[in-house]
């Protein structure tokens, strides 16, 4: 049976993930809490700069930009942002030049965050890099990515945004809306899951992976882990999320407020910092299954799922989306010490 929206055929689009990507059980960690089955969805594989959610997004933001004949592509996000890292590779598969601004979020002043990880990274694929002193102002930051795009229109170049800001129409979650087709295309031979754990930060994954499932007639309960904010002010922004889908789809939204089922227990100490539950989080899913996860991301999710996954039965199954991440893990690298083990090299 198909599973298509056939709204989404009216934007352009530019392939950059190796999609479908994988979906399986992890056996051990199953065994370890011995309850639920618990799976995995892989789009920490989707190929692009060493992988992650953000190609799904950003398939649509650089099939708008190739329309509008940009040059360049400008974008926000925290020092270690997987999104701007990926940003400059899309830009540099489609012939673009890349400008970041690299927004004060995490009070951390250790030099191997400020060097290494997805600014690493970001820097070796050529990024033209951009300072903004605040962390916790999105109206701000998008202001200054269009100074940013004025300085650059005056010296002759066509750049084109992707803005970090409520007020501006998602298009990047429309990656997850087709995530959503993919993913009712791998539960048709009979898996199916009785909750799906994915992080909530910006919303555009979360909000366009519910409102896609919705959308193709799937119930199946979708749950997000703070990242970003406290659930509080979470709910409406994914209800505003999937509302601004629907209008970019011209359709309906078949998303309800009984929908939008967050979880912000695993958010303390704030955004970019660990806790205990994420230590343990990411100790648990390498030295079960050899997955790695991040302490922003995918550490605070697998915490969720992971408290999940003590109160289910083992008549239930579910589902962990991993949204990639790991290049922070080496911007992170002071905060990790309670799960490293002892090195050669250490005395």
């Amino acid at each position: 049976m198909p599973y298509a929206i056939r709204a989404l055929d009216e934007f352009p689009r530019c392939s950059l993930s190796q999609a479908p990507t994988a979906l399986h059980k992890m056996p051990n960690l199953t065994a370890h809490f011995g309850g639920a089955g618990l799976y995995i969805k892989r789009d920490d594989c989707t190929g692009l700069a060493l992988g992650g959610n953000k190609a799904r997004q950003l398939e649509f933001y650089i099939g708008q930009a190739k329309a509008e004949r940009a040059d360049t592509v400008i974008i926000t996000g925290a020092v270690q942002s997987n999104y701007t890292r990926m940003a400059a590779a899309a830009a540099r598969m489609s012939g673009m030049e890349c400008h970041i601004q690299l927004e004060a979020r995490v009070a951390n002043d250790s030099a191997i965050y400020h060097r290494s990880g997805n600014l690493l990274l970001s820097r070796i694929l050529g990024a033209t890099l951009h300072t903004y002193p605040h962390g916790e102002d999105e109206a701000g930051a998008d202001q200054a990515l269009e100074e940013i795009a004025e300085s650059l229109r005056k010296s002759g170049r066509r750049p084109y945004v992707i803005h970090l800001g409520q007020n501006h129409p998602p298009l990047g979650a429309l990656g997850y809306v087709v995530a959503a087709q993919e993913l009712c295309q791998q539960m048709e031979a009979g898996l199916g899951f009785d909750e799906i754990i994915v992080a909530s930060g910006s919303g555009a994954t979360h909000a366009g992976l519910l409102f896609g499932l919705r959308a193709l007639g799937n119930k199946t309960p979708v749950r997000g882990i703070c990242v970003r904010r406290e659930a509080k002010a979470q709910t409406p922004r994914i209800a505003a999320r999937c509302q601004q889908i629907a209008d970019l789809l011209k359709m309906e939204n078949p998303v309800q407020s009984g929908d939008i089922l967050l979880n912000d227990e695993a958010f303390a100490p704030g955004y970019g910092q660990m806790s205990e539950a994420v230590i343990e989080a990411i100790t648990l899913a390498a030295r079960t299954e050899g997955i790695l996860l991040d302490p922003v991301y995918t550490g605070k999710t697998m915490a969720g799922f992971i408290a999940r996954a003590r109160q289910a039965t083992t008549a239930q199954n579910l589902l962990f989306i991993h949204t990639g991440g790991q290049p922070a893990l080496f911007g992170y690298e002071d905060d990790l010490g309670p799960l490293l083990s002892d090195s050669p090299f250490d005395n």
